[in-house]
């Protein structure tokens, strides 16, 4: 696997498919383009799901979340994009994307995309 940003997300089997456990992600060093000034936005992006069939593979996920580093995005729309992708890939039973961004121009926002 190559060590690039990229949008390819790998997945592998669910080792307990059978039973609802919940798995954790929090990635504390995401960083976009602010779409109107292309100035950095940073922020801490939280993954919360109950899989199905398949667990995300942590360093897909590691080289995707990098690949968003020189776009521009505004933060709810970078958020729903993270979940839609990982939805599309995992079929979860749920999973929650929270991006936490970081105070620009006296503003913090968060930002919560479930799927149920």
């Amino acid at each position: 696997m190559s060590t690039q940003p990229t949008k390819i997300l790998d997945a592998f089997p669910n080792p307990k498919p059978e039973r609802d456990y919940e798995i954790r992600f929090e990635c504390p060093e995401f960083t976009c383009l602010c779409p109107k000034t292309g100035q950095p936005d940073f922020a801490t992006i939280r993954i919360r799901y109950t899989p199905d069939a398949r667990c995300v593979e942590l360093k897909s996920l590691k080289l995707y979340l990098w690949s968003f580093r020189d776009e521009g995005h505004f933060h709810e729309a970078v958020t729903n994009r993270i979940l839609d992708d990982l939805v599309a890939l995992l079929q979860p039973r749920v999973m929650e994307v929270e991006g936490d961004f970081w105070v620009r121009g006296g503003i913090r926002t968060v930002v919560v995309a479930r799927h149920d």
